[in-house]
C-alpha cells in the first residue's frame, strides 16, 4: 500500500482534470492505496486534504500575475520577484503536505502542463528535483495548444516547468498527438493513458434524485432532451448543437447545456443564448453547480451530480472543435446514449478507427446527419443496437482495467515489486 498525493490548482466541480483525477484516485483506492489531495480549491474529505487557497489559479494574485505575463513579451523585475515570493510560499506548503501525509508518490494533474499558475508549477518542479520523490505528471493540455499562451513573458519558466524534464519523472498524455508533440518539443518520452470510465460496472442511477432534477428544470413527460454535456466555451462548438436541434424541427426537442460557462468568460454564453433565441430553439441551462460523481461526498441539498442528468437525455450533442480527449463522448457511451460528434483531431486519430457507431459531422451538419439522427431518435431497435455496440467497444479500450494496468506498470517501475 502506498500513500499517493494528487496535486493541482483545483480538485472541485466537473472540469475534465478534476473528473479524471477522481477516476485515477478511485482505481488506486480499489487496489488498497491511500489518496491525498493538495490544491487551491478542494471538495474532498478534509482529513485527506491540504487546502492552500493561494494555489488556485483564480486567486486574485495569480489572476493579476497572468494579466502581466500573457499577451506581452516583457517581464519587469517586480513581476519576477512576485513569482519568486509566491513560489517560495507554495514550495513550503508542498513540503508540509508531503510530510503531513507521508506521501510516497506524487501525481501532478495538469499543474505541470498548462501554465495557469506559474509559481505553483515552479514550486512543484523544484520540490521534485530536491526531494527526488517519485512523480507521475498527468498532462491534459499543453500551453502550446492554446493561443492565449503563445505571446508571453515567461518562456524561461515554461521551458523549466511546463513540463519539467527531470530524471525519473514519468509523463502521461491522453492522446497520440500530444505524445508526439511532447517528444518533439522537449525530448520527453511519455505513455498514453486515455480517459476512462468503469465500463465493467454500468452506472448506478438514483431514481429519486433524477426525478427531482427533471422537476427542477421544468420538463414535461413528453419533452425530448438533447443534452450538450460540456462547459459553455467556444471550442465546444455549441452553435452546431443549436443548428442541429433547429433542423430536427420538432418543438418537443429541448436543448440543455449541463455545465457553467467556466473560466473563459461569458461573452460566448451570451452569444449562444441569443443565437438559440434567434433560431427558435428552446435552450435551457442547468444552473445548479454539478458535483463530481466520483467524489466520495454525497451531493448537498439542491445539488446534483452528472449522473443525475444523463439518465434524462434522449440524445447527446458533442460538436467540439478541439478536445484533448473528450469526457462527454465516453459518458454518452457509458449511459448508452446516441451521440452526434464532430471530427476533431483526437477523435479522428485515436477514437474513430475503433469502429464506434455514431452520427459524425465533419465541421458542418448535413442532411444525412439530420436524417440519421431522426432515425435513431424515432426507432428504438436502431438506437439499442447502436448504443450496445458502442458500450462493448468502449469496455475493451476505455475501462478501469486499462487504467489500472498502466498505473500498476509505473508503480512497479518505481517501487520494484507488484503492488
Amino acid at each position: 500500500m502506498k500513500k499517493i498525493g494528487f496535486i493541482s490548482t483545483r480538485f472541485s466541480g466537473t472540469d475534465g482534470v478534476t473528473l479524471e483525477a477522481s477516476k485515477w484516485a478511485e482505481v488506486l483506492r480499489q487496489h488498497n492505496h491511500d489518496v491525498y489531495w493538495f490544491a487551491g480549491d478542494l471538495d474532498r474529505k478534509p482529513e485527506n486534504s491540504y487546502l492552500v487557497p493561494e494555489a488556485h489559479f483564480k486567486s486574485e494574485p495569480i489572476e493579476s500575475l497572468n494579466r502581466q505575463i500573457f499577451g506581452t513579451k516583457r517581464r519587469d523585475l517586480e513581476t519576477t520577484q512576485n513569482i519568486t515570493r509566491m513560489k517560495d510560499f507554495l514550495k513550503n506548503h508542498l513540503r508540509l503536505f508531503i510530510e503531513k501525509f507521508s506521501i510516497d508518490i506524487l501525481i501532478a494533474q495538469n499543474v505541470l502542463t498548462i501554465p495557469l499558475h506559474i509559481p505553483l508549477g515552479i514550486a512543484l518542479t523544484e520540490t521534485i528535483a530536491e526531494t527526488q520523490i517519485p512523480t507521475i505528471a498527468h498532462h491534459h493540455d499543453f500551453y502550446w495548444e492554446r493561443t492565449r499562451f503563445i505571446i508571453n513573458a515567461v518562456g524561461d519558466y515554461l521551458r523549466m516547468a511546463f513540463p519539467p524534464n527531470l530524471d525519473g519523472m514519468k509523463h502521461v498524455v491522453i492522446n497520440s498527438s500530444a505524445q508526439e508533440e511532447l517528444a518533439l518539443r522537449t525530448g520527453i518520452a511519455s505513455i498514453i493513458i486515455p480517459n476512462v470510465l468503469d465500463f465493467e460496472h454500468p452506472p448506478a442511477i438514483n431514481q429519486a434524485r433524477t426525478s427531482k432534477l427533471r422537476e427542477s428544470i421544468g420538463l414535461s413527460s413528453d419533452d425530448v432532451i438533447i443534452l450538450q454535456p460540456t462547459r459553455i466555451i467556444q471550442r465546444k462548438g455549441i452553435e452546431h448543437a443549436i443548428e442541429f436541434v433547429k433542423k430536427l424541427g420538432n418543438p418537443k426537442y429541448k436543448l440543455f447545456i449541463s455545465h457553467e460557462a467556466g473560466d473563459e468568460g461569458f461573452e460566448y454564453q451570451d452569444w449562444i443564448q441569443e443565437n438559440a433565441l434567434n433560431q427558435g430553439v428552446d435552450l435551457r441551462l442547468i444552473n445548479a453547480r454539478l458535483e463530481d460523481p466520483w467524489n466520495n461526498r454525497q451531493p448537498g441539498e439542491g445539488r446534483f451530480s452528472l449522473w443525475d442528468i444523463y439518465p434524462h437525455a434522449d440524445f447527446i450533442t458533442f460538436p467540439s472543435l478541439y478536445e484533448g480527449f473528450g469526457n462527454a463522448f465516453l459518458e454518452a457511451i457509458y449511459f448508452k446514449k446516441p451521440i452526434l460528434i464532430n471530427r476533431y483531431a483526437t477523435f479522428v486519430r485515436d477514437i474513430e478507427p475503433l469502429g464506434f457507431d455514431l452520427i459524425v459531422m465533419d465541421q458542418y451538419l448535413t442532411k444525412k446527419n439530420i436524417q440519421k439522427a431522426r432515425d435513431v431518435l424515432e426507432c428504438e431497435d436502431r438506437r439499442s443496437l447502436m448504443v450496445e455496440k458502442n458500450y462493448q467497444i468502449a469496455t475493451r479500450h476505455y475501462s478501469y482495467s486499462v487504467l489500472w494496468n498502466n498505473l500498476n506498470y509505473m508503480l512497479v517501475q518505481y517501487f520494484g515489486v507488484q503492488i
